[in-house]
């Protein structure tokens, strides 16, 4: 498959398309052919290594050489332990501790995805952020009683 991938922190010129090995889910963890990803803070931070939190993969070399978390695609194939997808369920989600957004399929935990709204493009579910963290936001913010409490 290919992928955008880095091999030393820096610009956006240290970065590549290169054909690499198609990743292989584990009995928790799903295939995504990524369909759509967008590009945030924590991608910048882990290209140019700055702040020095973002080198806690790997303090001279990047430890995973493929960016990109907040992704938006189809489920490909499911390993035996996944329960709330099926292969062709449409998902967005963030990836954070998996990345690989920047290919063509990324794995990732059933715990990192939602599914996503019939109504909204790959290219929209992809350009939300952390799309677990929104309902327990919306929930805090409508009902007052709940703040402070752990959804």
């Amino acid at each position: 498959m290919k992928a955008i991938v880095y091999y030393k922190y820096g610009s956006p010129d240290v970065l590549k398309l290169e054909e690499v090995d198609m990743p292989t889910p584990a009995d928790n963890e799903l295939l995504i052919k990524v369909h759509a990803v967008s590009i945030n803070r924590s991608d910048w931070e882990g290209l140019t290594g700055k702040p020095l939190y973002a080198r806690i993969g790997g303090l001279f070399k990047p430890g995973y050489k493929i960016l990109g978390s907040d992704i938006a695609g189809t489920v490909e194939a499911v390993g035996k332990d996944v329960q709330q997808f099926k292969p062709g369920d449409e998902v967005f989600g963030l990836i954070l501790n998996y990345g690989g957004g920047f290919a063509e399929y990324a794995r990732t935990s059933e715990r990192a995805l939602a599914l996503k709204p019939a109504g909204m493009t790959f290219e929209q579910a992809a350009a939300i952020r952390r799309p677990h963290s929104l309902p327990c936001r919306g929930f805090a913010r409508k009902d007052k009683s709940s703040r402070g409490k752990r959804f």
